[in-house]
This record gives structure tokens, C-alpha cells and sequence, in this order.
């Protein structure tokens, strides 16, 4: 007997496709050429040396070919791209000041009220630039900074430029050198030695020009024995045109520090997702990545952590959702660069309607790396017989006094677990319903409650539509 289809309709992604009228105080011509890149920076009135790499970048950006690896990119023509738009608000820390188009879009995600009930700190980014920025008075006075990346070059700019593209310099490929080009707004937080930052931060960046890019840049220093968790969270409406995000998330965790840097994505069945993320620990340091991926037309995303101090630690926990005319290629790298080290791996990955997930990952342990352990874990879940699942995890090994475990599934929703929990009185949408959000369970436990409710209603936009 031929089995039956399963087809989940897509629809309407309710908040998230809220369009304002596209206004704005200054925009930059499309394309990329030094012009563009010096009016730029004239623009933020940086310093010299930005300008100078900003244009050092660019020809870093024409010297490299696109990847040829990966999902197929040929949509992509940066020529119509506007890669900057200063939106026609200032920079406020009063939420009454923002302007009131930008502050209903904000308000129905539910970023005030987010601030009010669960966080220590809020940026929020309009398209190119941070348009409100507040933090509690208490993390002020034990000196911790969080402010938005032009506030930080202009503040702090020994100590950005001293950590500004380090660990991911712009000849790393060419979407790193286009960030280095014309990179602008993003979050600088840093954590001062032995405090401990108990209630998260968050920024939250929006795009809302038709055919433009963000490219945000976020650095964070955790300095020695103290701990921080950082929540992101991305946003687009849907355009008939090409967008395009291209940032870069630089960390720096220091010697018995601790970091948990969580994302919820939700970009536009338009969007080219380019990011790039990494960390470096040191000793007996820790990095956790809890990651949530959703939307957008291509995502090429693999955050890195460099454990580089004996004893350091990643962890990392992942969920993409990949829907009709979707091709998202995500994953976690790893590299164990010092004895002791540890990492786990924890990627799931859901397919439905034709979407691609595509699981693709490095786990490298250095000569030197002694007594290191780590554990990968992949499990994919295709909802129909038309999606398409693959995982493709590197593992390199330079020494052998290391323990290393590998495991992964691809599979279909289990026929008999749907019919046992139809014989409970349970229909077949909300039974496949139940199987998912158990699926996803791992990490929507790793969020703060209102985070894991937002994972949840994106789970539940996703699965919502005729089943048949």
C-alpha cells in the first residue's frame, strides 16, 4: 500500500510579518565600492583605522569567490543590496522616545514587556543601527558594560580595537570580509572580573527595509570567574525582494568565566542568513550555544568555540526548522586545542513540505589536546516524504588518548506513536503536534521561560495548516 502523504500547509507568520513604511534618515546607494564604504563611516564618524579596515575588507571581498560548498547562492546579487539605512530615530533609553511606528513593531514582539518582567538589559536594532538601548542601574554600579557597538568605538575604542575582528578576521571567507566592509549597530558588553550577571541580557535586531542587509557586530568580553547569558533574537517581514544578514559574533571567555549565548532566529522566507559566531575559552572556562533556527530562505550558520585553556568547555544545543523553498545548512564547530577539554553536541534538526535541514559540523582535537572529551549528537525528523534531511559531521583526531562518541538519526514521525496517542482520544495534527514539541523539548529547556514560549508559538506557526 502507497503511504500517505503528509502535507503542512505554510502560513501566515502573524507578528513577525508586521511591514512598516519604509523611512528612513539617510540610505546608501546599492551596491559595494569605497565610495559607499567611506560615506559610511563619515556617516558614524569613526575613527581612521575603521575606515581603514572597512576598506582593507572590501578588497578582501572581491579577491574571494563565493563558496561553492553548501547551499546555492547564486540568488544572492550584492549589487542590489543596500547595505546600510540609518533609520529616522536616534538613539534612546527611554522607551517613550522611540519613534512610534518603531515602538508598535517592537511592542507586539514584546520586547518592553520581555524588559520589564525577565531582563537586566535591552538593545534594539532598526535595521542598521540601535534605536534604544537601556540597563539596569545595578550592573552599572558593578561595572558591567552593555551598549551598543558605535557607543563602544567611540567610548571603549582601545579596547575594541584591541578584540574587533580578531577572532574572526575578514580574509576568513567572504562573507566575513563583506561584514568587515560595512558592518554596523550591533551590542559591546563587558562583564568586569568575578561579577556574576544573574538576570539575562538581550538584543534584539529587526530588519525592516525592503532589499537591504544587516550586518551587526557583537562582542562580548566575560572576564575571570564571572558568568553572563546573552539572548538574541532576530526578525524579518516578508519582501518579493532579496535581504540579506551578515553578522559576526565575536566571544572572549576568560579563565573560569562562564557564557550562555542563546538565539532565537526568525528571518523571512526572503532572507540570505550569512552569520557568523565564535568563541574562544579559556582555562576551566565555559561556552553554552542554544540556538534556534526558523525562517529565511538560505542559512549557512556554524558557531565555533576554540577551547584554547586547559579544561575549557562548549556546549552546544540546536534546533532548525526547515520548510518548503527553505535550505538551511547549520551545525557547530569545535576545536579542542588544549588538554582536558570537553564538548557536547546536542543538533536537532525538523523537515517538512520539501524544506531542506542540513546538519554540518567539525569537531577537531589538536596534537596537544590530551584527555579530551566529547559527544556529538545529530537526530533529524522529516514530517513528510518529500523533505529532505542530511548530516555531514568532520571529525578530526590528532591524538588518541581522547574520548569521543558519535551518534545520529534521520527519521519519520513514528506511525504507531501517532496511532497510540489517536487512541487516546488525541487528533492526528495535535498528536504530530505533541511528538514535535517533545522533539525540541531538549532546548526549549534550556531558555528562560518567556523564550521557550516564543520557540514553542514558532513551532506551533510552523506545524499550524491542512494535514492530509
Amino acid at each position: 500500500m502507497e503511504r500517505k502523504k503528509t502535507y503542512i500547509e505554510d502560513i501566515d507568520r502573524g507578528i513577525y510579518d508586521i511591514k512598516n513604511e519604509f523611512t528612513y534618515k539617510y540610505k546608501s546607494d546599492k551596491g559595494l565600492t569605497p565610495k559607499i564604504i567611506m560615506e559610511i563611516s563619515r556617516e558614524k564618524d569613526e575613527p581612521k583605522w575603521m575606515t581603514d579596515f572597512r576598506l582593507k575588507s572590501l578588497k578582501i571581498y572581491n579577491s574571494k569567490p563565493l563558496p561553492t560548498w553548501g547551499a546555492d547562492l547564486s540568488g544572492l546579487d550584492i549589487d542590489n543590496i543596500v547595505t546600510y539605512v540609518r533609520p529616522d530615530a536616534s538613539m534612546a533609553s527611554s522607551w517613550d522616545e522611540v519613534p512610534e511606528d518603531i515602538k508598535k513593531t517592537f511592542e507586539a514582539l514584546g520586547i518592553p514587556q520581555a524588559e520589564r518582567e525577565a531582563l537586566a538589559g535591552v538593545g534594539a536594532q532598526y535595521d542598521s543601527e540601535v534605536v534604544y538601548h537601556n540597563v539596569k542601574e545595578e550592573l552599572i554600579e558593578q561595572g558591567v558594560i552593555y551598549t551598543d557597538m558605535e557607543t563602544a568605538l567611540k567610548e571603549y575604542e582601545d579596547i575594541v580595537r584591541e578584540h574587533f575582528m580578531k577572532l574572526i578576521p575578514p580574509h576568513d571567507h567572504k562573507f566575513a570580509a563583506l561584514h568587515g566592509a560595512v558592518w554596523s549597530g550591533g551590542s559591546f558588553v563587558y562583564v568586569p572580573e568575578g561579577v556574576q550577571v544573574d538576570i539575562p541580557l538581550q538584543s534584539y535586531f529587526r530588519l525592516n527595509a525592503p532589499g537591504a542587509g544587516q550586518f551587526e557586530h557583537t562582542l562580548i568580553i566575560v572576564e575571570k570567574g564571572a558568568s553572563l547569558h546573552f539572548i538574541e533574537g532576530c526578525s524579518a517581514p516578508l519582501y518579493r525582494v532579496t535581504n540579506l544578514h551578515a553578522g559576526c559574533v565575536e566571544l572572549y571567555v576568560r579563565e573560569d568565566a562562564k557564557l550562555r549565548y542563546s538565539t532565537i532566529e526568525n528571518w523571512s522566507r526572503n532572507m540570505y542568513n550569512l552569520n557568523t559566531k565564535r568563541a574562544v575559552v579559556d582555562k576551566n572556562g565555559t561556552i553554552e550555544w542554544v540556538s534556534g533556527s526558523f525562517g529565511s530562505k538560505v542559512t549557512m550558520l556554524y558557531p565555533m568555540s576554540i577551547l584554547r585553556g586547559e579544561g575549557a568547555r562548549s556546549e552546544f544545543t540546536g534546533i532548525t526548522f526547515a520548510s518548503s523553498g527553505q535550505y538551511l545548512d547549520t551545525g557547530t564547530k569545535v576545536l579542542h586545542a588544549a588538554p582536558n577539554t570537553t564538548s557536547s553536541i546536542n543538533s536537532k534538526s525538523i523537515s517538512k513540505n520539501g524544506g531542506y535541514a542540513f546538519y554540518r559540523g567539525l569537531l577537531k582535537v589538536a596534537p596537544n589536546a590530551y584527555g579530551c572529551k566529547s559527544t556529538v549528537s545529530c537526530e533529524s525528523l522529516m514530517l513528510d516524504n518529500e523533505s529532505v534531511s542530511d548530516t555531514v559531521p568532520v571529525i578530526e583526531l590528532h591524538n588518541d588518548d581522547i574520548d569521543i562518541g558519535h551518534e545520529a538519526k534521520i527519521g519519520r514521525i513514528s506511525d504507531e506513536a501517532i496511532f497510540y496517542l489517536m487512541s487516546r482520544g488525541i487528533d492526528e495534527e495535535e498528536a504530530k503536534a505533541m511528538i514535535v514539541r517533545g522533539f525540541v523539548e531538549p532546548i526549549t529547556k534550556e531558555l528562560p521561560l518567556e523564550y521557550a514560549v516564543e520557540l514553542n508559538n514558532l513551532i506551533n506557526i510552523e506545524l499550524e495548516g491542512s494535514i492530509g
